[in-house]
């Protein structure tokens, strides 16, 4: 199977084009701040300096695994089932699942190494930079010298490695079951216990805030942790949420968008799976950029007013916050584009069905759009919610007011960014697959 495996990847290497980028993204970033493990266990290093370095590692470590595992997994997942007719053939010459599931499996296994081979270059630049903004800041002393070793590249193959096949184990089990098992309602029981599990989590660790002292240094970490946790169970939820909601504007639809927005809705709905993996980044980007950048406005202002300067301590965590927004972003924003450009992709032979059927190009767009827009408010709104749920405890505790001084700016810009990937990447693959005839589009996807 691993011959197949690779004779796949050499046959086709486009469709592992995403899970590359993803591995080598994710490797990119464990390494460089593995590197700081390696650099803190160097011998002459000052304790504080160690310190600083191992904390920050661990952390952002922590963060970026998991986040790596989202991202490889929501393009997997994708991809996989994608090849659904592939699958279907495979088995009907005598495959067993458990042999495409190795397939699929050492495919993935070797993608994240070649992504993790080219990530090392670009992440022994990255920790030198890295170090270099410690030392700038005073958080590390002038004279550490950078290190790149056993732990950097340990946890940049292995997490990425064990993210990819986990993540593709994950994927073709539930791609080789049924199809009406996959796609009826009961198969996605699972995802209501656990997203509940999540909010109620999520709830606890924001209503916590309420019960710390308001000059804590830890209060920042009740506030984070509850708007994360709200994310990630609104991002589970999002299939169950996105159905209740085109329920409510079935009627808005029919009466304002007319058959493009009936369509438009119809379509959402019967795409549950591929809406929520394009729902599930963009609630948690929305969600923890905006909650997190809010708290650290108000924890940066309230250290700066309440004396005479800042710690150590307060750079350090302010530096890992913006570290951990900045990964979330370049995550988030990878998986929205993963997973809405194999999605629209996917759809050629759709788009071309409805062009015989007698739509223009420019019809087909605009349901796209408003798909697009109707996918982008709810995850927007949803997201907001967590990061407002998050915000609004710790500044009353913090400050003793309900709303933070830094005014809607921020929050703004998050919209904007994560509107503006979906608009752009959705309706240019939509608009590059309309460039084939529809009788090609038709006959080459079937």
């Amino acid at each position: 199977m691993l011959f197949l495996a690779v004779r796949s990847i050499r046959k086709r290497p486009g469709r592992f084009l995403a899970t590359l980028l993803s591995a080598f993204l994710g490797a990119v970033i464990i390494m460089t701040f593995g590197s700081l493990h390696d650099t803190a266990a160097a011998p002459g290093v000052d304790g504080a300096s160690a310190d600083t370095m191992t904390i920050a590692a661990s952390v952002v470590g922590g963060y970026g695994s998991l986040l790596v595992f989202f991202a490889i997994a929501s393009t997997l997942t994708v991809a996989v089932r994608q090849r659904a007719e592939e699958i279907h053939l495979l088995r009907c010459t005598g495959a067993t699942p458990a042999q495409i599931s190795r397939m699929v499996v050492g495919e993935s296994a070797v993608v994240a190494l070649a992504g993790a081979v080219l990530a090392v270059g670009p992440a022994v630049l990255g920790g030198r930079v890295l170090l270099d903004l410690f030392r700038d800041s005073g958080q590390v002393a002038a004279t550490v010298e950078p290190a790149f070793g056993v732990r950097a590249l340990g946890s940049g193959f292995g997490i990425a490695v064990l993210a990819s096949v986990g993540a593709a184990f994950l994927a073709v089990r539930r791609a080789t079951r049924s199809a009406a098992v996959a796609r009826h309602p009961r198969g996605h029981r699972a995802r209501t216990p656990a997203g509940c599990a999540a909010l109620v989590a999520g709830t606890g660790g924001v209503l916590s805030t309420y019960a710390v002292d308001s000059s804590a240094q830890t209060l920042m970490a009740f506030p984070a942790y509850g708007a994360i946790l709200l994310s990630v169970g609104f991002a589970v939820l999002a299939p169950s949420l996105l159905g209740r909601l085109l329920d409510l504007l079935r009627a808005p639809l029919a009466a304002f968008g007319g058959a493009g927005g009936h369509l438009s809705a119809r379509n959402l709905r019967r795409r549950g799976a591929e809406s929520a993996g394009v729902l599930m980044p963009m609630i948690i980007f929305t969600g923890v950029a905006t909650a997190t950048l809010y708290i650290q406005g108000v924890e940066s202002a309230w250290a700066e007013a309440s004396g005479p300067g800042r710690s150590i301590d307060d750079k350090n965590v302010e530096t890992l916050n913006l570290v951990v927004v900045g990964i979330i972003v370049a995550f988030s924003c990878i998986m929205l584009v993963n997973t809405l450009y194999a999605a629209t992709s996917h759809r050629s032979r759709e788009f071309g069905q409805q062009r015989l059927a007698g739509a223009t190009p420019g019809q087909v767009l605009g349901v796209v759009a408003r798909e697009s827009v109707i996918l982008t408010l709810t995850g927007l709104v949803l997201g907001t919610v967590a990061g407002v749920a998050g915000i609004i405890p710790f500044t009353m505790v913090r400050t003793g007011h309900v709303l933070p001084d830094q005014g809607p700016g921020t929050w703004l810009a998050v919209l904007g960014v994560a509107t503006a990937v979906t608009l752009v990447t959705s309706l240019g693959t939509a608009r590059r697959a309309l460039r084939t005839p529809a009788i090609d589009a038709v006959a080459v996807a079937a």
